[in-house]
């Protein structure tokens, strides 16, 4: 048995869940996420809470069943709370600003890079060097933040580039040829 899939799911008070065979959806005061889920397993609603069991013993339902428990309790802490994911960019000269929804960067390269965010995704950013991404789907918000970084990712021998928030990146001695 899955130690994460046994847990039952706690829903918040402004929270409904409508599970209507595999698809589960669920409305709350930030949206409305649904998701389908395998056919392994079974989702059922218990009072003020959800419980995630499989339907068989296979070896593919045992796989799912953690998974789906954790998917299901994301899509419940989406949109009652939200996520959140802040990068920092560092390099002299590198920049963020948001023209409309659009990211554009300015991080070394002939053309700033500009970046729409998919729908569901807010971009922020502070101080010019601070991107904030939010949105209700910790897939779409940690998909997006790995995208910006992507665009450059910290190098090892300065540091430069876009990091996750206290992301720690060990540097490199470079050369040693003085002495």
């Amino acid at each position: 048995m899955s130690r994460i899939g046994k847990l039952p799911i706690k829903i918040p008070k402004k929270v409904t869940i409508t599970i209507d065979g595999q698809k589960v959806t669920v409305k709350g005061p930030k949206g409305e996420l649904s998701r389908v889920i395998s056919p392994e397993i079974a989702v059922e609603e218990q009072e003020d809470t959800i419980v995630v069991k499989p339907r068989t013993e296979t070896r593919r339902a045992r796989q799912q069943y953690g998974l789906s428990r954790t998917l299901v309790a994301n899509m419940v802490e989406g949109v009652s709370k939200g996520y959140e994911k802040r990068l920092q960019i560092q390099g002299v000269g590198y920049r963020a600003q948001v023209q409309g929804k659009n990211l554009i960067l300015n991080v070394g390269y002939s053309k700033p890079v500009e970046m729409p965010p998919p729908d569901g995704i807010q971009v922020a950013v502070e101080n010019n060097t601070n991107v904030i991404v939010t949105g209700i789907n910790k897939e779409l918000v940690g998909n997006t933040a790995a995208r910006i970084r992507a665009v450059r990712p910290p190098e090892v021998y300065k540091g430069k580039g876009i990091r996750y928030a206290g992301e720690m990146i060990k540097l490199k001695a470079g050369k040693s040829g003085k002495k």
